[in-house]
């Protein structure tokens, strides 16, 4: 396939390390340029791309950025991209080490991915937000494979999220369905299924363990428990790309 990727920060690098290395052909850009992503380019072997052109480049486009900087992304950048076209969301909101606090996110109202929804006007699948970079690159194993880690998948839209569930799995992992974008707050920091690699069937049972709404309780627990990460994070002088 053609895959774009928006963002070559080390999401967006480690899956374009894979993406190429599985065959598929990858555009990469990000909000400096292309010209400055020779090595990203000689790393991954993803073709260095402006934001605009990696939108419109392939069947699946990820957007790979910091949750505060979605708004600043060009108001058209997905005008006149096909709508059968996934647009995959990777985002996490870390407010204390990067992204400041945002209000909607702090109410609990809406899911992170549903709030990089409403900014970028289209629907979006989310993935690739609960697995370190790291991991995502080097832990894929072949299907069955003792300890193959469990990816949960989040959308709206039945055929993009198994196109996308289908890339998830060649990528090595098992896809689990998450439900609606509405129910991706079971993927987010803070809960027991973040950057935990858990197997699919014990991610199958804590996503349903944590039910489909969010309760209050459940909103403040887990920014309390994602607060006290961000402060272990920043302890240990951990930055996020």
């Amino acid at each position: 396939m053609k895959i774009g990727i928006i963002g070559a920060g080390f999401i967006g690098s480690a899956l374009a390390v894979r993406l190429t290395g599985l065959g598929h052909s990858v555009a990469i850009a990000n909000s400096r340029g292309p010209e400055t992503l020779g090595d990203v380019a000689e790393k991954t072997g993803a073709t260095p791309v402006t934001s605009q052109e990696a939108a419109h480049y392939g069947e699946i486009i990820v957007v790979t950025i910091p949750l505060k900087n979605i708004p600043d992304l060009p108001k058209d950048l997905f005008e006149g991209v096909p709508a059968e076209v996934p647009v995959i969301d990777t985002s996490n909101y870390y407010p204390l080490l990067r992204d400041g606090h945002i209000a909607e996110l702090e109410q609990g109202e809406l899911t992170e991915s549903e709030w990089v929804k409403q900014h970028l006007g289209r629907p979006v699948i989310k993935v690739f937000n609960n697995i370190l970079a790291d991991h995502l690159e080097k832990l894929g194993q072949p299907v069955g494979a003792p300890g193959r880690i469990g990816l949960p998948v989040a959308g709206d839209d039945p055929i993009a999220k198994k196109k996308v569930m289908a890339l998830v799995e060649e990528l090595g992992f098992d896809a689990v369905d998450n439900g609606h974008l509405h129910e991706s707050w079971r993927q987010q920091p803070g809960t027991p299924c973040y950057a935990a690699d858990l197997p699919a069937s014990e991610l199958r049972q804590q996503l349903d363990s944590l039910g489909t709404e969010r309760t209050k309780q459940q909103h403040a627990q887990f920014l309390a428990n994602h607060a006290a990460l961000e402060k272990q994070m920043e302890a240990q002088g951990i930055q996020l790309k």
